[in-house]
């Protein structure tokens, strides 16, 4: 049996909703990975939830700095780096840091700038935090955004996103700043009915797509759910346009097995029940 591979998973934790680190770990487990887990911040519930006075969110940016520090003493290296929700602007220093304190030649780094959706930044993102992201996202080998926050990296409008394969695959080659990153931009859809991603590809200098059937809700943490599975094949040894459908196919699985059952759309979807479909 071989050694796990050891990721680093710079998330949140929601307590109520599935998102972030609770859909991060264990699929990340499930595809044969050891998680080291360093917290942004500790929310009550997701942020799709209603807002309300009685809602959590803790800022763990100090102790983002104290955690790394003793990672370092335990001598920690990971296979991965792989950051998610951040809780603040100064967070995007400290994970710079991270990145140059903990890479190494092999480990792959992947920024899913979670900044926003819709057309909009999440109710906790700053201008700021937004303004900045891109600054962690030159420092990925791989970055996924969605729609949004292709449309927020490249400063364009959110009306200005691209409706079919040639304008999509300018975007991604923009993404890529000239060709040092692979980019995967999730919820592109090019015909009525499908969606799922495309991808440029840094290894071949290529571009791709995937696509599976739509299914009529839009799940909070899909996100989270797609990175994660496309970083765990990506560690397998999969190159980046299988792994992309191998990220899109399970979503969707996942996405008309929730719908089937009824349950409500903010919890996110059950892909709990689904895991051993990884476990290849």
């Amino acid at each position: 049996m071989k050694r796990a591979p050891e990721v680093a998973v710079i998330q949140d934790l929601s307590g109520f909703g599935r998102c972030s680190a609770t859909i991060a770990l264990p699929v990340l487990a499930a595809m044969g990975n050891r998680c080291e887990t360093l917290l942004t911040a500790y929310l009550s519930a997701h942020t799709a939830y209603p807002s309300s006075d009685r809602a959590v969110f803790l800022d763990l940016t100090d102790e983002m700095t104290r955690c790394s520090d003793h990672w370092a003493q335990l001598g920690a290296s990971f296979e991965a780096i792989y950051s998610g929700f951040l809780g603040s602007e100064r967070q995007i220093d400290v994970l710079r840091a991270f990145i140059a304190r903990f890479r190494r030649p092999n480990t792959l780094v992947l920024v899913d700038p979670v900044m926003g959706d819709h057309g909009k930044p999440y109710s906790t993102y700053t201008p700021a935090l937004c303004q900045r992201m891109g600054a962690l996202a030159e420092q990925a080998d791989i970055i996924t955004p969605n729609l949004t926050e292709a449309a927020l990296l490249l400063e364009e409008p959110y009306e200005a996103v691209p409706s079919g394969e040639a304008g999509m695959a300018a975007w991604l080659e923009r993404l890529s700043l000239g060709g040092r990153r692979s980019v995967v931009i999730t919820g592109v859809s090019l015909s009525d009915g499908e969606v799922g991603a495309g991808c440029w590809d840094r290894e071949t200098g290529r571009v791709s797509f995937s696509q599976a059937r739509q299914e009529p809700a839009h799940f909070p943490g899909t996100g989270d759910l797609f990175a994660s599975v496309l970083l765990g094949s990506l560690l397998k040894g999969a190159p980046l346009p299988q792994s992309m459908e191998r990220a899109v196919s399970f979503v969707q699985t996942c996405a008309a097995a929730t719908l089937e059952l009824g349950t409500p759309i903010l919890d996110g979807v059950q892909f709990e029940p689904l895991l051993h479909l990884l476990m290849d």
